[in-house]
């Protein structure tokens, strides 16, 4: 989750403060429709997994707390192995 928090920090460079579990990263534009594709490909490289965009909706990536939930836990049904 580290790697994540960083990622946004770095694309919010005037971000101050710390990002809360369930700030709305969408509507607080720390996450663009132009960083998108890169938030996903993180996402992937930090939990070792591919995402299925066909199975997963834009609320999946809305707070750090479903981020985590969905992604970074345990396997849920909208990651799959890479490979």
């Amino acid at each position: 989750m580290e790697r994540v928090v960083a990622w946004l920090h770095e694309k919010n460079p005037g971000l101050d403060g710390p990002i809360g579990e369930d700030e709305d990263l969408i509507e607080a534009r720390l996450i663009d429709s132009m960083d998108f594709l890169e938030f996903i490909d993180l996402l992937e490289g930090v939990s070792g997994s591919a995402i299925d965009l066909q199975e997963v909706t834009i609320d999946d990536f809305r707070t750090l707390e479903r981020v985590r939930d969905r992604f970074l836990g345990a396997s849920g049904p909208a990651v799959r192995a890479a490979g």
